[in-house]
């Protein structure tokens, strides 16, 4: 019996076989060329994100949510909607949920998921912190073509048109921004204040009050930028001098916030039951709360003896 089935099996194979090669081919003309007005139809996935985002949008656009708002993504640079961040915040936190339930149980998986906001905040504050670093170390090059602008004849607006023309972002960005402001009637010197408040640049302040100055005095405005620029290079170098005396001391304390955390990890990955007791007893509990808040008020206090303000 069994190998009668197996025998018929193997006809209809053959059979179906035969019948794929000698059954007639398809148009020779491709089908985006026989509709080349047809739109290519998106994947279940693609709706499924885009219905999501709109979903999200349409929360967001009923209620005020500070949290990753417009500004923040903004500030860190990122040209994506406040839904859209939220959307890649639960695709994040949903694949580390499952990556930490395969590791570590239920336990870990959820300790992943609570710290996905956490992870959201963290990414928007180094992408901004990177943003205004670089809008720093490009501030003498922007004031020397204002400085140049001004001296061809070009007015001071048509002086920052300029100069974000020929920079790179976020200088571009920001010039840009100052340039539409000002073209829609806002003060020049309200927008110069919120680029430097958005930057956190006290220097960029400097040039805002140089330029108002100016404009209610009088004189020659090329000047003043060369000589706040020449005050500024003075001071990016000493400000350089004293990030490479800090850098020792901030390395030490990445690696001692990160070592615990590492060996836990390793030791969850080598011997997962190793750890069990440290997630099911109330002293684990407790020392491991114990532990986070040290190593808080730890970093913190490393934190606040290298911030040095000049």
């Amino acid at each position: 019996m069994t190998l009668t089935i197996g025998v018929v099996l193997l006809a209809a194979a053959l059979l179906l076989l035969g019948v794929a090669l000698l059954a007639p081919g398809a148009a020779s003309v491709p089908l985006d060329r026989r509709r080349p007005v047809q739109a290519s139809s998106e994947s279940s996935l693609s709706r499924f994100a885009g219905s999501a985002v709109n979903l999200a949008d349409g929360y967001f656009a009923q209620r005020k949510v500070r949290l990753f708002n417009r500004d923040a993504l903004e500030q860190a640079g990122l040209r994506m909607g406040q839904g859209d961040f939220y959307v890649l915040l639960l695709i994040g936190g949903f694949l580390g949920a499952l990556a930490g339930f395969v590791v570590g149980g239920f336990l870990l998986s959820l300790l992943l998921v609570l710290l996905s906001p956490i992870a959201g905040h963290l990414v928007l504050s180094v992408l901004a912190g990177k943003r205004r670093a670089k809008f720093d170390e490009q501030l003498g090059d922007t004031l020397q073509l204002l400085s140049g602008g001004l001296r061809a004849g070009h007015s001071i607006l048509r002086a920052i048109d300029a100069a974000g023309a020929e920079s790179q972002s976020p200088t571009a960005e920001e010039m840009r921004r100052v340039i539409t402001e000002t073209s829609l009637g806002r003060d020049l010197l309200a927008s110069l204040t919120d680029t430097a408040e958005r930057m956190r640049n006290e220097d960029f302040v400097w040039v805002a009050q140089a330029i108002q100055i100016n404009r209610e005095v009088g004189g020659n405005l090329a000047e003043v930028m060369d000589q706040v620029n020449e005050t500024i290079r003075e001071r990016s170098e000493i400000k350089g001098h004293i990030k490479s005396l800090a850098a020792e001391g901030k390395f030490s304390a990445y690696i001692l916030m990160a070592m615990p955390v590492g060996i836990v990890v390793m030791l969850m990955l080598v011997n997962p039951g190793y750890m069990n007791v440290m997630f099911t007893n109330p002293l684990g509990w407790m020392m491991m709360a114990a532990s986070v808040i040290l190593m808080t008020i730890g970093g913190l206090w490393m934190r606040k003896i290298i911030d040095l303000k000049f």
